[in-house]
C-alpha cells in the first residue's frame, strides 16, 4: 500500500497547470441556480468517529489487476466497448465532435485529463452506481473542468463541477473566509449528482436534464415553453437554447463515447487502485503544511486531497472533514491530538494607538473575521495599547506601518510636574494628545510608573477665553 501511495504522490504533487477558459476545445458550464429546497448533503458520522470511504475493487484471482469497481466491470476503462445510454450520438453535431476529440491532439488531451482525473473517478464513480445514474455522468467533469478541481471559469464557476455561487443552496456545500466546497471533490460530487438527478425526475430526459445542468432549470423550463416541445434536438435546432448549451449536450456524449470505448480509437487508460480515504474531524485551525511535517507525509499531499481550504489551514468549524489517505489516518490523529503543539503560524502584533482591526487584516491579507476567530474577544473599539494579537500567517509580509499621526507634529515645549496618582493616561487627557505619544517624547512606555515630582514635556496648555 505505502508503494501505491507514494505513485500517487508523485502525481498529486506534480500538477499540470491550466487555466481555464470557455476554449471551443475545453468548453466549461456555466451551472446556473435553478432549484430550492434541496436536503443537504453533508456526511454524517457516529461518535466522531472518521468516515472510511472504501472503494471496492475486484480483482482477478490470477492477477493483481483490478477487474471492476463495485461490481461494475472496468471495461469501460479497457479495450472492450461499453455503450452510451443517453442518446444523441447519431446527430450531425455529436459526431463533428467526435471527430475533433478523436484526432491525435484530441486523444492526448483526453489522455491527460483523465489521467489527472485518477484520484476524483473512483469516488465519482461509486457514486453514480449508488444513484442509479448512468455511467456516462462520472465523465462530466471532463468538459465542465478538466478534472481541476480549483477550475474557475470567465463567469465564476468553480471546481470538478463548475457550480456558481448562488447555486449551492441545498447542497451542502459552504463558502467563507477559510474554504470553498466547490473545490471539495467529496461534497461538490454530491451536489453534482443531486443536481442532475433532479433535473431528471423534472424533465424525464437526459438531454434536457444535461441542458439544464449548463443553462438552469428555468432556462430550459421557458425553452420548451416557447417551443411546444420537450425534445431537445429540436429546442438546439430552432436556437430556442444559448449557443454554449445547443453545444454542451454533442460535446458530453461525443466525450463520453471515446472514453467509454478507448481501444476503438487507440486511447490506452491506466487504471489504478486507489488506495482508501480517510474523513477526519478536526474542530480547529490547523495548517496541512504542519500536520504534514509533523505526521512524515510528503508535502502537498493533503492540499491535493482539501482543496476547498483557500488558505491550506482547516477552519475552527466541528463539522469540517479533513481528507486523509487511510494509511495516514493514525499519525494525522496522533498530531491533531497533541495540544502542546502549535498547528497554525502566526504573527504577533503588538497594538499602538491608531491600529484597527481593518487596517491589519489588509496588511496581513487576512480578513477582520479571521483575526476575531484568533483572538476570541476582541473587539474593533476595545484595543488595548500594548496587548499582542495573533494574526493567521497565511501570506508573507513586511513589517506594518503605521500611518503618520497628526499628533507628531505637535511642539513639545511646555513642562508638567507629575502629581501624586496621575498617570500617562491621565495626564494625556489633560493636554489632549495621544498617550503613545506622550510616552515616546518622554522617553518612557505605556506601561512606565510616573514618579511624584518628575518632570514631562508636553504641548503648550491651550489657554483659550472663557465665556
Amino acid at each position: 500500500m505505502a508503494q501505491l501511495i507514494g505513485l500517487f504522490i508523485i502525481f498529486l504533487i506534480c500538477p499540470i497547470n491550466l487555466h481555464l477558459q470557455a476554449a471551443e476545445n475545453l468548453p466549461i458550464s456555466k451551472n446556473s441556480s435553478g432549484q430550492d429546497g434541496l436536503v443537504p448533503l453533508d456526511a454524517s458520522r457516529q461518535n466522531g468517529s472518521a468516515l472510511r470511504m472504501l472503494i471496492g475493487i475486484e480483482k482477478n484471482q490470477n492477477s493483481s489487476k483490478p477487474v471492476s469497481v463495485n461490481g461494475t466491470a472496468l471495461s469501460w476503462h479497457g479495450t472492450q466497448s461499453l455503450n452510451s445510454s443517453i442518446p444523441g450520438l447519431e446527430q450531425p453535431l455529436t459526431q463533428q465532435y467526435i471527430k475533433q476529440y478523436s484526432s491525435p491532439a484530441g486523444l492526448a488531451w483526453l489522455k491527460t485529463v483523465i489521467g489527472r482525473g485518477k484520484l476524483y473517478l473512483p469516488y465519482i464513480i461509486k457514486e453514480v452506481e449508488e444513484m442509479g445514474l448512468p455511467l456516462d455522468l462520472a465523465y462530466l467533469p471532463v468538459i465542465e473542468s478538466a478534472f481541476l478541481p480549483t477550475a474557475i471559469s470567465r463567469s465564476g464557476a468553480v471546481g470538478l463541477w463548475q457550480f456558481m455561487k448562488n447555486s449551492i443552496h441545498g447542497y451542502g456545500m459552504v463558502i467563507d473566509d477559510w474554504r470553498d466546497d466547490r473545490r471539495d471533490f467529496i461534497k461538490s460530487t454530491k451536489g453534482a449528482l443531486k443536481k442532475l438527478k433532479d433535473n431528471y425526475t423534472y424533465l424525464q430526459d437526459w438531454p434536457l436534464a444535461l441542458a439544464a445542468y449548463n443553462a438552469g432549470l428555468g432556462a430550459v423550463q421557458r425553452a420548451i415553453q416557447k417551443a411546444g416541445t420537450k425534445d431537445y434536438w429540436t429546442l438546439s435546432e430552432k436556437k430556442h437554447l444559448k449557443q454554449e448549451t445547443i453545444h454542451y449536450v454533442p460535446k458530453f456524449l461525443a466525450i463520453t463515447s471515446i472514453l467509454m470505448n478507448p481501444g476503438k480509437y487507440g486511447l490506452e487508460i491506466e487504471w489504478l487502485e486507489l488506495p482508501p480515504i480517510e474523513l477526519i474531524p478536526v474542530g480547529k485551525m490547523a495548517d496541512l503544511r504542519l500536520i504534514e511535517e509533523k505526521a512524515g507525509i510528503p508535502s502537498g499531499v493533503l492540499k491535493s486531497l482539501n482543496h476547498e481550504l483557500i488558505f491550506g489551514i482547516t477552519p475552527s468549524d466541528p463539522k469540517y472533514n479533513l481528507k486523509v489517505f487511510a494509511d495516514h489516518k493514525e499519525s494525522v490523529l496522533t498530531v491533531l491530538a497533541n495540544k502542546d503543539e502549535p498547528l497554525v503560524l502566526y504573527y504577533f502584533h503588538t497594538i499602538h494607538s491608531g491600529d484597527t482591526l481593518s487596517a491589519l487584516s489588509r496588511h496581513y491579507g487576512v480578513s477582520v473575521e479571521q483575526i476575531k476567530i484568533a483572538n476570541p474577544g476582541i473587539q474593533d473599539r476595545y484595543l488595548q495599547l500594548g496587548s499582542k494579537i495573533k494574526i493567521p500567517a497565511l501570506k508573507n509580509v513586511g513589517p506594518y506601518e503605521r500611518p503618520i499621526q497628526p499628533s507628531t507634529t505637535i511642539a513639545f515645549e511646555g513642562t508638567h510636574i507629575v502629581q501624586k496618582g496621575e498617570t500617562l493616561w491621565s495626564i494625556a487627557l489633560s493636554y489632549e494628545v495621544d498617550p503613545e505619544v506622550l510616552a515616546t517624547v518622554n522617553g518612557l512606555t505605556l506601561s512606565s510608573i510616573l514618579r511624584e515630582g518628575s518632570k514631562l514635556k508636553t504641548p503648550i496648555k491651550k489657554t483659550g477665553s472663557t465665556e
